[in-house]
Order: structure tokens, then sequence, then C-alpha cells
């Protein structure tokens, strides 16, 4: 009886309530769920900061809360992770059915935000300590709290000054928000707001959004990126100052930004070194022109010699063509020369602008296109001689020399002409054109034509302000410059020329190369096979090959099957068994096209015949070798090339000089076609 007393007395003793934390309970917002079901939607407000005002504005925060609850999974560490893209989307589509908000990103984005602000509560309260969730919940009250009475008082303010809400400093709703509630206003409180209205009188608006708003600095706080400290959710820097956010710029920013140095360091290298061979050819001309005559010079050919025409004002360029006459006691127009110049006939002008070094009096002609055909006087420091006619001058000069050392008369050593140091002058002369034209920004292209005639196909080649540099700095070429050099060695030396343009074709680079190889094998092929089938007589197809980062010549006889291979860095044929196997199979094919019977012994008989060509000395002379080498090929007139090279070029590297005539006939057919102009 004793122990069913005792045990009655257990159970009617009261619950010991010291240790239990009173719960507030979990928000279900069925009013909400109700008026949904009866087609019922809330309408919310939302002040020129877009953020979320009005009567609805505390109901709407709630239900967003309890859709988080719903949706959200408590163990989500972080908001911004990608799977719950799912779950936010269902939030939105909930909160637009209850409520009339319009279906845009701002608004999506303030709302999610404001989610995710719950989910965060949320966790503090259910993973933290009872002491430190009373803590935050107290605060998050406090900031509703405050949040609530700002929105009150601007509506409050508005309806007074009639004004926007964005005319309202931080500060002043920092102040009303902590209003009590019979209207005084506690001392730390209006302190805090006279200080901001003494810095407010002191500060820019630039300094205050750049660094700290007048609240944070009389507040002593530091301001957190992304938000506006006294404002509210959803106000930030960005929206509030009307300012584009700063970022960091991105990497093809930083590139172009890299490159427009780069073009400025190497422009100003240019210009450096222009002026550096300008002052020692004016140094080199002037020592020549103060040793010679005034009216017969020995630096130049005596009697009528072409030359070449230059201004150095307003810049170093080459202006006309015509012929200088160096003979003694030559008048112009009856009058003798002025010292230092000679008479000169003007025979083509390169630059119409450009004036005449010395008005001619008679016919009252100032610019030099309309002195053509007439006589000029032209400064001695500003003609040059053309090298062939100074090279048959000079030769000439040396039988004569060689004949009266014959006949053992004596000659002085002086009267031989000096060899001059080699002068880029239509180097010069198209970098200036360059530099004056549209050219000299980056991206302005020109377009030179190729007739049919030339690789068996009409096309147009495009030529960068990048090639041209190439020229200039001697850098290693593009396809661009060694099909320009292919259309100049068929206008100079194939057109109108049937048995050199009978015997020589060329062969695109743009059409064969190594990846194009690599990607359509059979493209490659049936175009060489093509190439092919368009010869009647014995052929020698001349193909600059681009392994990827090195330039090399083949000349390819189809009809005998000989493939000559010159290579200026004495590589072999294995080391590019790509190109090899296309070449042998498409002579095949030819030959198969053709009909022609091989014996069996020879039918995978194609002979490869390396020749002993000049070898480059570094590694960017690849691709004016081999423009080079089709020059020479062309000049000999000869199908079949020894192994051994040519006896009349034979050597083991070409010299800068000879590269350098190359160049120069570049840039000289650039000039007669009048693909750079002003």
């Amino acid at each position: 009886m004793a122990s069913d007393q005792e045990n009655s007395q257990d159970a009617n003793a009261p619950d010991d309530t010291s240790e239990k934390e009173i719960t507030r309970g979990i928000t279900i917002m069925k009013s909400i769920i109700r008026d949904r079901d009866k087609a019922v939607t809330y309408n919310v407000n939302w002040n020129a900061d877009n953020q979320l005002i009005g009567s609805n504005a505390a109901k709407l925060a709630s239900y967003i809360g309890t859709l988080v609850r719903m949706h959200i999974p408590i163990t989500a560490t972080r908001w911004s992770n990608k799977e719950l893209g799912s779950a936010k989307d269902k939030i939105w589509t909930e909160i637009l059915r209850s409520f009339n908000i319009e279906d845009t990103t701002i608004r999506k984005k303030y709302i999610l935000q404001l989610a995710g602000k719950r989910h965060r509560g949320r966790r503090m309260g259910c993973f933290c300590s009872p002491k430190k969730r009373r803590k935050f919940q107290e605060s998050e009250c406090h900031k509703s709290r405050e949040s609530v009475k700002s929105h009150v008082c601007i509506q409050k303010r508005l309806d007074e000054t009639k004004s926007d809400a964005t005319s309202l400093p931080p500060h002043v709703l920092w102040k009303e928000a902590r209003v009590g509630k019979d209207g005084t206003v506690r001392d730390d409180v209006q302190h805090i707001y006279d200080e901001c209205e003494t810095l407010s009188q002191s500060i820019s608006t630039a300094e205050d959004q750049e660094n700290r708003s007048v609240l944070s600095r009389a507040l002593n706080v530091p301001e957190y990126p992304g938000r506006v400290r006294g404002k509210g959710h959803g106000c930030t820097p960005t929206s509030l100052y009307k300012n584009p956010r700063r970022r960091n710029p991105s990497n093809q920013e930083v590139m172009e930004t890299l490159q427009a140095l780069q073009a400025q360091v190497l422009q100003l290298q240019k210009d450096n070194e222009r002026y550096r061979c300008m002052e020692k050819c004016s140094s080199q001309l002037k020592e020549t022109s103060e040793k010679a005559s005034i009216n017969c010079q020995n630096k130049f050919p005596e009697g009528i010699s072409s030359c070449q025409l230059y201004l150095s004002s307003p810049t170093y360029r080459l202006v006309g063509k015509g012929k200088v006459h160096n003979t003694s006691g030559d008048l112009l127009h009856h009058r003798p020369l002025p010292d230092g110049h000679l008479k000169v006939s003007v025979d083509v002008v390169l630059d119409k602008d450009a004036l005449l070094p010395i008005p001619d009096i008679v016919s009252e002609t100032t610019l030099l296109q309309d002195a053509i055909g007439s006589f000029v006087a032209w400064p001695l420091d500003l003609i040059f001689i053309d090298d062939e006619v100074f090279a048959q001058g000079s030769q000439q000069l040396s039988q004569k020399i060689g004949s009266r050392q014959k006949n053992k008369r004596d000659l002085p050593v002086t009267s031989l002409p000096k060899k001059r140091a080699f002068v880029p002058r239509y180097q010069i002369s198209l970098e200036t054109l360059v530099d004056s034209s549209d050219m000299a920004t980056a991206g302005a292209i020109r377009l030179l034509d190729m007739e049919e005639d030339i690789f068996g196909y009409s096309c147009t080649e495009t030529i960068g302000k990048e090639d041209l540099e190439h020229i200039f700095r001697h850098q290693e070429l593009g396809v661009g410059v060694i099909h320009t050099y292919i259309r100049f060695l068929y206008d100079n030396f194939m057109r109108g020329n049937d048995q050199l343009s009978n015997r020589f074709r060329f062969v695109s680079s743009s059409l064969v190369n190594k990846a194009l190889i690599c990607r359509e094998p059979d493209s490659c092929r049936e175009h060489l096979v093509k190439r092919f089938m368009a010869s009647s007589t014995n052929n020698l197809y001349l193909w600059p090959y681009n392994s990827g980062c090195h330039w090399l010549l083949l000349a390819i006889d189809p009809l005998k099957e000989v493939v000559y291979f010159l290579n200026s860095i004495d590589g072999e044929w294995t080391n590019y068994p790509d190109m090899k196997q296309l070449v042998d199979t498409s002579i095949k094919v030819f030959r198969s096209q053709r009909q022609a019977r091989v014996p069996r012994t020879k039918s995978s008989n194609i002979t490869w015949i390396k020749v002993q060509c000049p070898l480059q000395r570094n590694g960017i002379d690849c691709g004016y070798f081999v423009m080079r080498f089709m020059r020479e090929i062309i000049n000999m007139n000869q199908i079949e090339i020894p192994i051994t090279y040519f006896d009349e070029y034979k050597c083991a590297h070409y010299t800068r000089l000879q590269l350098e005539q190359i160049k120069e006939e570049l840039c000289q057919y650039f000039i007669e076609k009048r693909l750079i102009s002003i």
C-alpha cells in the first residue's frame, strides 16, 4: 500500500519547468493558404530603392519564412548551393500565387535574398546554444522592429514633405526608427544624429560612397560591402548612388591593354630604329657629297642613269623616280645648277602631294606631279641610283681599269668607287607610307587579287599590318607575305613570257598545309592531283610548305615523278611523314588518271632528291630563304635542280644583304601596286 501511495504521489506531482524553454511555435500562415484557395491575392508596395513596404510587407516576410521551412532542408549549409535551385523556384512560384509581385529578375532576387536570411535565422535557432540563440533572436527581432518602424517613418515623412524616399538620408531614417512610443528621442541617438548632420556638411557624396557613409563614421563602425547602413534590406550602394559597380577587368580586357602597351613599345622601337638608320644614311651621304664636285659627282655614274627621288621633310620618304643627268657643265633652263644639286628628269610620281625641293621659276611649278617630263634640280643626298645601274657602271669602270693596267698605265687607286653601305630605301619608304595611312591602326588589311594562272584558281590574299611589321622587323613570315612574293615573281618574270609561265607553276600554301593535311587529307590530295592534271608538258610545281613552325620548298615534277626537297635547316623529308605521304599518293593518283604505264619494279618508286641548298643560321630566316629559292629557280629557267644547287648561286649561307634584297623587292612591289596609299 505504501508503495502504491508513493507512486500515486509521484504521478500527481507538478512538472519541473525551471529548465524548460518557452518557444513561440511554428508559424503556419493558414490565412494566406485559405485566401490562395479562394483566388485572393495581396498587394505589396515598393519604394524608390526597391524595398518592400506597406501593410502587407510583414505578412509577406513571415510567409517567406514558412515557405523556407517547407522546401529548404535545415541541413543546407550554403544558400548559394546550386542544388537548392529547384526549391528556390518553388518558393518564388508560391509567392507569386498569393501576392501581386512583378515576375522580374530584380523582384525575384530581393525575395530570395530575404528567404536566405530566414534560412540562416532558422539554422541559428536550431544549432546554437540556448544563450546564443536567445541573443540572436533578440537581435533579429530588434532589426525587424527597426525595419518596420523605418518604413513607417519613410511613409510618414513622405506624406509630410511630399518628396521621394531616396531624398531621405540614411541617418534620418536611423533616427526615426529609434523614436520612442511617446515621441521622445534618447540622448545617445540624438547625439549620433547631430554628429551625422555635422559630417554631412563637410563630406561630399563621392567621398561618402567611396569610403564610409556618414552614419558609419558617426557610429565608428565599419561599412560592410553590398549594404547601406540605415536603409534596410535590399538597398545597395549601386542602387542608392546610381553608379555602376566596380569590377575587376576580364582576361580579354587585360590582354587588350597588354597588346596596346606592346604596340606602343613596338612603335617606340620602330621610331628609334628608323631614326638611327636615317642618321646613319645622312652621315654617309653627307660625307660623300662633301668630297664630290658640284656638276660631275663621283658617287653617281657619269652620264644619264635611272634614279629614285627622296624627300626628307616632313618625313623621310620615296616620292618619285626619274633620271639623273651627271654631265660636266650641265645647265638647268640656261642657268647654273645650285650648289649640292643635280639635274633630274621626273618620270614617275609616288607622292602626289610632294613639293619640289626648289620650285621651278620658269614654269612656276611647285608640285612634283606637275614636273613630270621636265627637268628640276634635286639635292645630292636625296638621289639614289638604282642598284643595277650602279653595278653596271662599276663593272664597266673596273673593266676600263683592268685594260689600262694591262697597258701598264698608272691609275690612282682613289678613282675606284667605294663600296656603299646598303640602305633599305623601299623598306623605309613603305614603312613611312604605312605610318601615314590607315594601315597604322591595328586590324587594318589590304586585299591582293591572285589570278587563276598563279594557283589554278582565283582568290584574294589578305595582307595585314602584322605582315608588314614582320618584314620591317625581319621576323618570321606568314603565308600572306609568301603568296605576295609569288605574285611578284609572276608579274615580273612569268607574265608575258610563255616559256617561263608554261614551265613553272605554284601550289597554294593556303589550301595545302600541315593543318589541312592532318584534318582533310582527301581534300589536299584532290587539289594537288587537279593542279597536276592542268599541265600538258613538263612542269615544275613550286610549293612553299609550312610544317607549323618552319618553311621549306618542294619543287615537284609530276611527269618524271621527281620531288626536289629544299630545306634551309638541313633536315630530311622523313621528318615530315604526312607531307611525304600526301605527295607520293597524289603523284600515284595523277599517274593513274593520265593512264601512264610504269614498270612494276618502279611503280612505287617516286624519286626524292635532297638539294644541298644554302642553310640558315638562325630560327627566323626560313621564309626569306624559300622566297629566294623560288626566285633563283625561275631565274635559272631549269626544271632539273642540281643536287649541289646551281653553281651561280651556290653558297653555304645567304648573307643578310641577299635577304634584304628580297625584302626590298617585296616593299617595292607593295609601293608600285599602290597597295598602301595615304
